[in-house]
């Protein structure tokens, strides 16, 4: 007892005493056995229940109604801007060049004087002309005095018939002369008139072929300036045979009928910017021969050209309407597929399924194709959407808007889409007062 007694009680003590580590560690294990208990349980009831996901709502597509009515087929053909009107000034007489009398660029009227050539030579043959004249009257006076003389003595047989007849024969040359220097003088009056160059027409002259001090009208009329009229202004454009030709076709058959009012002979310019001149014209005539070489019938238009915007030689797009489809429809270029084996369209069906339609497309038109034949009205088309389209899968169609409209509509809300991030950057600057 005495030993035992003796022995030191403190280790049995601590090895008595259980370990908080060990105890943790155990709790752990024992909580990821229920958990993995209570999730394999969870899967084998849902999977008794066999309930499936919900599914996904059916996707948007943009999609237009058709609206048959009367479209006027417009048909864009290339052309060039001419003047109405052009003259070429030339030098008629030759000489020097003394002065230039106008402006280049500037507009001159019919008549006025644009150069003047040294008239010196001209004004003494003039006067040279005027002189030879007055001598021929001279002789003319005396030759009618001595015939006036020689009558009454032939009566009498006082003179020879022969004196008579040659006093008549000196009469008749005498009038004759005076014929020829009437003549002279007029001649010499037209050069002298030559020597001051006018305008032909009344327009828009160029710049000067000629300075002053040239030699002109040396051997040929020499170019001096060109005078164009560009108000109004005329258009020549080109259409293909075949095209008129199915055009009076279709006329005929009954297909399209012709454009109503003014429209039928007005014709409207695109320029190279895009932009359309705001001002119609009018269409003058049709070529009646084709071009062996090309194939095209030629077309002149008029058109009015206030302010002289329009200029000779401009490349322009003329749009011309000839005729009209009735009951046909419009549809932006995106909803029609062309391809070699035809042109077809998606049609969104009453349960809301997409299928193919084929479709007869006629003229482009305003960024749109024409259709004539493969629609109903009411029939909903579809434009936009055609990546979410899935095989068999309805869809809900909404009113398609072109990309501008949509753009438009969406800068009201800019506004407040800016604020959202302001209002998520002062969040973050509140939390630390709201910490502290």
């Amino acid at each position: 007892m005495s030993e035992l007694s003796t022995l030191p009680s403190r280790p049995v003590a601590r090895a008595l005493r259980p370990d908080p580590w060990a105890s943790a560690l155990a709790a752990g294990l024992l909580a990821t056995l229920l958990v993995a208990g209570c999730g394999q349980g969870g899967n084998t009831e849902s999977k008794g229940n066999g309930a499936a996901p919900p599914a996904p709502p059916p996707p948007e597509v943009g999609v237009v109604t058709v609206t048959p009515g009367d479209v006027g087929l417009v048909t864009e053909l290339p052309g060039r801007l001419e003047a109405s009107r052009v003259a070429q000034v030339r030098a008629r007489v030759a000489g020097i060049v003394q002065q230039r009398l106008f402006r280049e660029g500037s507009d001159v009227k019919a008549g006025q004087l644009l150069f003047r050539i040294d008239p010196a030579p001209y004004a003494a043959a003039y006067q040279s002309a005027q002189a030879s004249l007055a001598r021929a009257e001279a002789n003319l006076a005396q030759a009618t005095a001595l015939m006036e003389r020689y009558k009454p003595l032939l009566e009498a047989q006082m003179v020879s018939k022969l004196a008579f007849d040659n006093a008549l024969a000196g009469q008749r040359q005498a009038e004759a002369d005076v014929a020829v220097g009437r003549a002279g003088v007029q001649t010499a009056r037209i050069n002298l008139d030559y020597a001051s160059v006018t305008a032909p027409i009344a327009g828009r002259i160029g710049r000067a072929l000629v300075t002053e001090g040239a030699l002109v009208g040396q051997g040929e009329a020499t170019p001096l300036a060109v005078v164009q009229q560009i108000q109004p202004m005329l258009v020549n454009f080109t259409q293909s045979a075949a095209e008129v030709m199915n055009l009076r076709r279709a006329l005929e058959a009954g297909q399209l009928k012709r454009a109503a009012g003014d429209e039928a002979v007005s014709v409207r310019l695109v320029l190279e910017d895009g932009s359309v001149y705001p001002r119609a014209g009018r269409l003058l005539f049709s070529d009646l021969s084709v071009d062996p070489t090309t194939g095209q019938i030629t077309l002149r238009a008029e058109v009015p050209n206030p302010g002289s915007v329009l200029l000779p030689g401009l490349y322009v797009r003329v749009r011309l309407e000839q005729a009209q489809a009735p009951d046909a429809i419009v549809l932006p270029q995106q909803a029609v597929t062309r391809s070699g084996q035809g042109d077809s369209v998606m049609v969104v069906g009453p349960d809301g399924k997409v299928g193919p339609r084929t479709v007869k497309v006629g003229n482009a038109q305003a960024g749109g194709w024409v259709i004539l034949d493969g629609l109903k009205a009411g029939e909903q088309v579809m434009v936009d959407g055609f990546q979410k389209l899935r095989p068999g899968a309805p869809v809900k169609p909404v009113p398609w808007q072109p990309p501008g409209a949509k753009a438009s509509a969406a800068s009201p809300a800019a506004a407040p889409a800016a604020s959202a991030p302001a209002a998520a950057a002062s969040a973050p600057a509140s939390a630390p007062a709201a910490k502290s």
